[in-house]
């Protein structure tokens, strides 16, 4: 496999080798030791799985007490996949990187700790899988407005649909001293 190193410190793009031949292809997705030697030290305790249709938004994610660590992929149709960097002590804190995630190119985009997460659709559907190295808890998740003029997001979409949630989220600056401080719990 080929690793990328984005100009976000921990943040990967993983390219798997794949195999493949008229019959069609197969490739590991993931692997604990290869992914170890990595960076990727952390256990995975959950995997997801959704299925969106073209102009769904969902995000900007995270949780704050007990951040998720995801391992992302496409299986089938295209999304723009972001990633904000929400590490106060990081060079890069308030910073995102965002790739194209598809079915044909199957790259994997490995998000630490410690960042809001969220992505949009741009073809008919899309079906996005991910591994989480935390539980998901309700009571714990919050999240960021996708359109914050802060983050400067350069999403490919100016009017997603969005669920309720995802309409409200807080901006950026009005959480931030809760990041920088930690959260009550």
């Amino acid at each position: 496999m080929n690793v990328i190193k984005t100009k976000i410190k921990d943040l990967l793009i993983i390219e798997p080798n794949i195999f493949g031949d008229d019959r069609g292809f197969f490739y590991e997705t993931f692997q604990a030791e290869r992914y170890k030697q990595i960076g990727i030290d952390l256990s995975f305790v959950q995997d997801n799985r959704s299925r969106s249709s073209k102009g769904v938004l969902r995000g900007l994610h995270f949780q704050k007490n007990k951040p998720q660590g995801k391992l992302v992929t496409v299986t089938d149709g295209e999304v723009f996949d972001v990633a904000v960097d929400l590490r106060p002590k990081s060079e890069t804190f308030g910073q995102y990187e965002s790739i194209l995630l598809t079915g044909e190119n199957k790259l994997q985009f490995y998000v630490p700790p410690g960042f809001a997460h969220g992505f949009c659709v741009i073809s008919n559907t899309a079906d996005f899988q991910y591994k989480c190295t935390d539980y998901y808890d309700p009571n714990d998740e919050s999240g960021l407005l996708w359109s914050d003029k802060e983050l400067k997001i350069q999403w490919p979409i100016s009017t997603p649909l969005l669920s309720e949630k995802d309409k409200v989220q807080p901006t950026f600056n009005e959480i931030k001293k809760q990041l920088i401080n930690g959260w009550k719990k």
